[in-house]
């Protein structure tokens, strides 16, 4: 395993009872408390290269959402568990590890719930970072210049035979997680050091469940977003910093225009060397910037 993945010294896993389930949560340093919040397909692992570069300065509290890798599963599919439930599950974990305000570092499924985090718990989050950033506005892009061709996992996840499929064996859970793994990487073998660790957490029982549901909770919102009704939301005014892959191919760099829609105070960056997963394809580039971010 590259350097980069490697289990920091001082690493610690705890299981936290929060509201109806129990979450997973991976912990290390000492220093300011910052919540990172990973994405799909990913797991608490995925922030292993910032946690080994800023675990002297910072307190990494990295759990795994509800449904994703040790964290509580469901028996069956569900359709609530969109960003407001995790945004509440992320609140009472808070309250339950003893932090005061912290900083919040979320992508993609985990910048829903940053979002939604600040606006349902406000007096939780100090200052937000981004790497990329979905806003309801992105939905009415979805479709347009044929980018619509990019999306269709978003339904196909939804069905009960997606879960058949991509679980009826290694070989083909690989498969699947590795087209996105690889697709949405500007570079492409940013993952290879622990691709087998990734099969094996979504062929864990309930995982890939827990990813999908995920994309049932989210639907409704998302089809009204395209058809061009993005439901309304509160402004969101904690400072908050977006860093994003410049080529990024599931979402593009340039609605990065519609932030000043959802965010009162927010800056805007680019990472010129990575696509999608900006905090493993240029982990240097990600660490200073969220040391830069949050020791202030």
């Amino acid at each position: 395993m590259s350097s980069d993945f490697a289990l920091p010294p001082g690493l610690r896993h705890r299981q936290v009872i929060v509201r109806d389930t129990v979450l997973h949560v991976a912990e290390v340093g000492d220093g300011p408390a910052v919540l990172l919040l990973h994405g799909w397909p990913e797991f608490w692992m995925s922030w292993l290269p910032i946690m080994n570069r800023l675990h002297g300065e910072f307190r990494l509290i990295a759990p795994d959402l509800r449904g994703f890798g040790d964290s509580g599963k469901s028996s069956a599919p569900r359709s609530d568990v969109g960003a407001n439930a995790h945004a509440d599950d992320m609140a009472a974990l808070l309250e339950a590890l003893g932090t005061g305000p912290v900083g919040v570092v979320g992508h993609d499924v985990g910048a829903y719930v940053a979002q939604g985090l600040a606006r349902r718990h406000p007096q939780r989050v100090e200052k937000l970072l981004f790497f990329n950033c979905p806003t309801p506005s992105v939905g009415s892009a979805w479709v347009r210049d044929g980018h619509i061709n990019e999306i269709w996992y978003q339904s196909f996840q939804q069905l009960p035979l997606a879960e058949q499929l991509i679980g009826s064996s290694r070989e083909a859970c690989a498969l699947y997680l590795g087209h996105f793994l690889t697709h949405w990487c500007h570079r492409k073998e940013a993952f290879a050091p622990v691709f087998d660790a990734y099969v094996e957490n979504f062929m864990k029982p309930g995982n890939l469940r827990g990813g999908f549901d995920w994309y049932r909770s989210q639907n409704a919102a998302r089809i009204a977003a395209i058809d061009g009704h993005p439901a309304p939301s509160v402004p969101i005014h904690q400072r908050t910093r977006v860093h994003w892959g410049r080529h990024d191919p599931i979402l593009k760099s340039d609605w990065s225009t519609f932030l000043s829609h959802y965010f009162d105070d927010v800056e805007v960056t680019f990472c010129e060397s990575a696509g999608h997963f900006v905090h493993v394809e240029a982990p240097d580039e990600a660490a200073q910037l969220l040391a830069e971010v949050f020791a202030e």
